[in-house]
């Protein structure tokens, strides 16, 4: 059995914010649970304002948990300081979503992707620049842009100096937080192709986060749905795509596009009704209840459990045995 690299349990994270006298708390990343083995790219989908990004910057440590555990290479770092965590800033690693806003506009290129190793001790100036211009070969930059600065590249340029100044540490797993939104089209495949070329070197494990469900499909190895701060279906990339269990899972994936026009015609799109909830204020029980034509009474009053269903996880009281006839009367399983 592959081992895991990571492993999150019931990771919880709220922030709060002032609104008037009493103060509210956001709940961003919700009773989460998952893991990501060695060499594995997790995706991760859902809507805008899911949580997605809360959860990659809280397993990071970026932003502090609130409850729950996070374990890297069997270790806990849930509440290690900042001095205990400086050895595990080399292993874990992230790649933003804007890669102009990520990179500092006063440095140079060489001094951007050297300066992780700078702060961490790693090496002399001389090793530091030979290893910098390894790097800019890797990701398909010139030897010479080592001197440049981030505004006299384009942005699929400026996203391979970020993922250059990641693997800056030889890190060990990475946070790729919408790395290809900000793209065009055909700078996308390049940068996902060299994401998959370095994991092939160097057996590196990514959490892939995106909006782009082809893209997460192509380059993923399991896929997690999540909606309102909450995992609500987690299986492998094949399995969630072509028979999708959560409902919610169901009405998203039913909105990829296809470039074929006749295919498109004939899919079903499973449009949901109803206003999505307030991370502030979610409904109690099932966060999906709101908007799901298949709620049952349960899904009113308590939180489902996950339960396994064809080597998945799914968050629904309708995969309950008790539920099973209902289900197939449903044929919830045929829908889109």
């Amino acid at each position: 059995m592959e081992e895991n690299v990571l492993e999150v349990k019931r990771l919880t994270k709220f922030f709060e914010v002032n609104r008037g006298i009493k103060p509210q708390v956001v709940q961003a990343v919700n009773d989460i649970s998952f893991e990501v083995k060695k060499g594995e790219t997790f995706g991760l989908v859902g809507e805008s304002g899911c949580g997605k990004s809360s959860l990659g910057r809280t397993i990071l440590r970026i932003y502090e948990p609130t409850n729950g555990e996070i374990l890297f290479d069997g270790k806990d770092i849930t509440k290690l300081s900042r001095k205990q965590m400086l050895p595990y800033r080399q292993k874990l690693q992230m790649i933003f979503q804007d890669p102009y806003a990520s990179l500092n506009p006063r440095f140079t290129v060489g001094e951007i992707i050297g300066e992780p190793m700078e702060i961490h001790n790693i090496g002399t100036p001389k090793t530091r620049q030979k290893k910098v211009q390894e790097l800019l070969e890797i990701v398909g930059l010139k030897p010479d842009h080592i001197r440049r600065y981030p505004h006299e590249f384009s942005g699929g340029q400026r996203q391979r100096i970020g993922i250059a100044r990641t693997l800056a540490l030889d890190p060990e797993f990475i946070v790729c937080d919408e790395p290809i939104s900000a793209l065009d089209v055909s700078i996308q495949a390049q940068v996902i192709n060299l994401l998959e070329d370095i994991q092939k070197a160097t057996g590196i494990s990514y959490l892939f986060i995106a909006h782009d469900l082809g893209m997460v499909k192509h380059i993923s190895h399991r896929i997690g749905v999540m909606y309102l701060g909450h995992m609500v279906e987690v299986g492998t990339s094949n399995d969630v795509y072509k028979k999708p269990l959560h409902p919610y899972s169901k009405a998203l994936l039913s909105a990829e596009p296809i470039p074929d026009p006749n295919t498109a015609r004939r899919k079903k799109r499973i449009l949901l009704e109803g206003e999505i909830p307030s991370p502030i204020n979610p409904p109690k029980g099932c966060p999906f209840n709101t908007r799901c034509p298949y709620a049952v009474a349960e899904c009113f009053h308590q939180m489902p459990a996950n339960f396994k269903v064809d080597n998945r996880q799914v968050s629904c009281f309708l995969y309950a045995p008790k539920y099973l006839r209902m289900r197939e009367n449903l044929s919830i399983e045929n829908l889109a």
